[in-house]
């Protein structure tokens, strides 16, 4: 597969339905109050593992053929992605190698073992992740499963957006946070596709901003030394997300750790929704009203 398109997205949707949640799209009166518009909040907060992540795992896993399936998967990953690598496999009844580091969060590590995963552990530096994930491959045949460039899950992650347009079909914006990438080339592909008016945008920590930097050079900014609460944010864009948001994504939008902050608390106690930071970023645009969104109907 060299692109990516509407119809890999909806076979992607048909792939995992038997095993991803619908999340629900919720509204809080406050929050449209407190921003100026019409939001609406797609749960991916309830899906299985607790994230999207979930989605892409699951159309990787279930896109492999028998063959393939039976070497087991591979990933390096120290959250959202080893968790649901590692249901997806367990779901196919297959092996899933897990590379983390040793300072991933010790709740990590215990939801990784719980969903079958077999962890291997290494230095907190992408050298040592990237030459412990070669070495298990070497030795098992595992296929590797990258936590975003990769159009497999790329087209899993798709499908959070596809349900959003079938359930609010008339919207005018779709805001992603962005890390790597997946979440929002895979929105703006779905959204794009489905409504080509449809403005798609990315929000990005201005403590984590090399997206939002890299969409302005025309070429892909590393990260250096991300410093965020928004922790599922850290990681640079792919060679196979960076192009599709570059041709689909009006721009990344960069907000305030005090916005993500703010934006968060009010999440938890006015929609009575628990969010981890990264997914706060997205309201927290809205929040510092860094575009302007009269009359609009934001997602």
């Amino acid at each position: 597969m060299s692109t990516l398109t509407l119809p890999d997205i909806r076979q992607a949707a048909e792939r995992i339905r038997p095993y991803a949640h619908r999340t629900p799209v919720l509204t809080c009166a406050s929050l449209d109050e407190q921003v100026g518009a019409p939001v609406f909040l797609k749960c991916e907060n309830l899906q299985k593992v607790g994230a999207f992540k979930f989605r892409g795992a699951c159309n990787a896993v279930f896109s492999l053929t028998d063959e393939d399936a039976a070497r087991g998967v591979a990933t390096h990953s120290s959250g959202n992605h080893a968790q649901a690598l590692a249901l997806a496999a367990q779901l196919r009844g297959i092996p899933a190698y897990i590379v983390m580091p040793e300072n991933a969060p010790v709740v990590k590590k215990a939801a990784v073992a719980g969903y079958g995963g077999q962890i291997t552990f290494c230095e907190p530096t992408l050298q040592a992740r990237e030459t412990t994930t070669e070495q298990i491959v070497k030795e098992t045949g595992a296929v590797v499963v990258h936590p975003y460039n990769d159009y497999r899950v790329i087209a899993g992650q798709g499908t959070a957006a596809l349900e959003l347009l079938e359930e609010i079909p008339d919207l005018d914006i779709v805001i992603t946070p962005v890390g790597g990438g997946g979440l929002l080339s895979g929105t703006a592909i779905a959204a794009k596709g489905l409504s080509p008016r449809i403005r798609v945008l990315g929000a990005e920590p201005e403590m984590a901003d090399d997206a939002y930097r890299s969409l302005k050079a025309g070429h892909i900014l590393p990260s250096e030394n991300p410093q965020t609460v928004a922790d599922g944010l850290l990681t640079s864009l792919g060679d196979k997300t960076f192009p599709i948001i570059q041709k689909h994504v009006e721009q990344i939008v960069t907000v305030s750790e005090t916005a993500i902050l703010k934006s968060m608390k009010f999440i938890w106690e006015r929609a009575k929704l628990v969010v981890e930071p990264s997914a706060a970023v997205p309201v927290a645009l809205l929040w510092e009203r860094k575009i302007d969104l009269s009359g609009l109907r934001v997602a």
